[in-house]
C-alpha cells in the first residue's frame, strides 16, 4: 500500500505514529524551521519514540556517511519515519542506506512496520544525467540515472515497485511544512562532504573520483569542486577537456582527512558559470580518461566500475569507445530514464536532461 500525503507529519492520525513504537530514521536535514524542533521530537512528546538511527558521529565529522541499523532493532516497531536530505545523484550513502532499510522491511513481511517519508526538494533539482545501472552494480541502488532528478519520496515510491514490496508506504509532501519553504534544501549541509550551495551540482561525476587515487577533495572546505593529487602537474600549458557551464583553475590543496592526508595535492577547482547547464558526468569521464592517458600513476579503485555500472561508459574511459560514441549513448539512456521517472513523480515539475 502506497500513499502520498499533503498534510505535515504532525497531522497524520494513523495510530502506528499516534500510539505505536516508532523509530526515527533520520539526519540533521529533520529540523523544523516553524516549530523550532527536531522530527523525532514529535513522537519524543507523544512517549512513543522508541529509537533514533542516525549518523554515527556529529552531524560534520570527515567521513561519517551511514546511518547504521540491524534487522532486530526495527523488529516490535509500529513506523518507522525515515527524514534525510537527499542531493540527487545515485551514489550517496545516506539514501542507499534507506534503500537497505526497505529492503530489510520487504524481508520482515507481515512483521514489517510502516514505513513514512518525509519528502524534501532535491537541491540538484530536475536535471537528469547519465546512465540507469546495465552491469554490475553497487548494492541498495535502484535503477535510476546517475543524476536521476527525483525527490527522496519519488525513490522510494520508484524502489517499492522495484523490490516488490508489501509493506504500508506513506509519502508526506516536501510542500506540507514551512521548512522546504524557508531554507534552501542546501542550507543545513546534508553531509560531511556535500556541505554548500555547489557541491550537488558537481558530485553526479564528482562522486566517482572517491573510486579513482585522484581525491575530489575530501578533506577541505570544498570537497567535489577541487580535484587533485600529488602526481597532477598543473604547470606549463597543460590544456584539459573543457565542458559548457564550467572554468577549471589550476591551484593546490592539503586535504586534512581522508585520501592524502597531509600531503599537498595539485590539480583544479571546478568554477560552476552563473545560469549556465553544466554536465558533470560527461565532463569528468574526459577528465579521467586524459588523466588515465597523461600519467602512469592514474588509477581506478575496486568499486569503480560497479559504481559507474555501465560498460560502455568504463570503455570510454579506458579509451576503447570514441567521445562521439559515448555521448549519444549518455542521450538515449537519459530519454529512457526521463521516459520512465515520470511515472513516479509526485509533483508538477518534471526531469529533464541537459541538451
Amino acid at each position: 500500500m502506497f500513499s502520498f500525503r499533503t498534510t505535515s507529519l504532525e497531522e497524520q492520525l494513523d495510530k502506528a505514529l499516534l500510539e505505536g513504537k516508532v523509530g526515527c530514521f533520520c539526519t540533521q536535514n529533520c529540523w523544523d524551521t516553524e516549530r523550532g524542533r527536531y522530527m523525532y521530537d514529535i513522537f519524543r512528546d507523544r512517549g512513543n519514540l522508541h529509537t533514533i538511527f542516525n549518523p554515527r558521529d556529529t552531524e560534520l565529522t570527515p567521513l561519517t556517511n551511514h546511518i547504521g541499523f540491524a534487522k532486530d532493532e526495527l523488529a516490535g516497531l509500529s513506523a518507522v519515519v525515515v527524514e534525510i536530505q537527499d542531493v540527487g545523484t545515485r551514489y550517496f550513502n545516506y539514501t542507499k542506506d534507506v534503500f537497505r532499510l526497505m529492503e530489510v522491511l520487504k524481508e520482515m513481511n507481515d512483521e514489517a512496520p510502516s514505513l513514512y517519508v518525509v519528502d524534501h526538494i532535491n537541491p540538484a533539482g530536475r536535471v537528469v544525467e547519465g546512465t540507469m545501472p546495465s552491469a554490475e552494480s553497487e548494492p541498495h541502488v535502484p535503477k535510476v540515472a546517475h543524476r536521476h532528478g527525483l525527490t527522496l519520496g519519488e525513490l522510494v515510491n520508484l524502489y517499492y515497485a522495484e523490490i516488490g514490496a508489501k509493506f504500508a508506504l506513506h509519502v508526506i509532501s516536501a510542500l506540507a511544512t514551512d521548512s522546504n519553504k524557508q531554507l534552501m534544501p542546501w542550507t543545513i549541509a546534508p553531509a560531511s562532504d556535500v556541505p554548500g550551495l555547489f557541491t550537488c551540482d558537481v558530485y553526479s561525476g564528482g562522486g566517482l573520483w572517491n573510486n579513482t587515487n585522484v581525491t575530489p577533495g575530501i578533506g577541505t572546505a570544498r570537497p567535489y569542486e577541487y580535484i587533485g593529487a600529488p602526481f597532477i602537474k598543473t604547470a606549463g600549458r597543460e590544456v584539459l577537456p573543457g565542458a559548457d557551464g564550467i572554468m577549471m583553475r589550476p591551484c593546490s590543496f592539503t586535504p586534512a582527512c581522508g585520501r592524502y592526508s597531509g600531503e599537498k595535492c595539485y590539480g583544479y577547482q571546478l568554477m560552476l558559470e552563473p545560469g549556465r547547464d553544466y554536465h558533470s558526468l560527461i565532463h569528468t569521464l574526459q577528465i579521467m580518461r586524459y588523466f588515465s592517458q597523461r600519467y602512469d600513476e592514474f588509477r581506478l579503485d575496486d568499486g569503480f566500475a560497479a559504481k559507474l555500472s555501465d560498460s560502455v561508459l568504463f570503455g570510454y574511459v579506458a579509451g576503447e569507445v570514441s567521445l562521439e560514441e559515448m555521448k549519444e549513448h549518455v542521450k538515449l539512456e537519459e530519454q529512457k530514464w526521463v521516459r520512465k521517472a515520470k511515472k513516479y513523480v509526485l509533483y508538477d515539475d518534471q526531469p529533464y536532461r541537459v541538451k
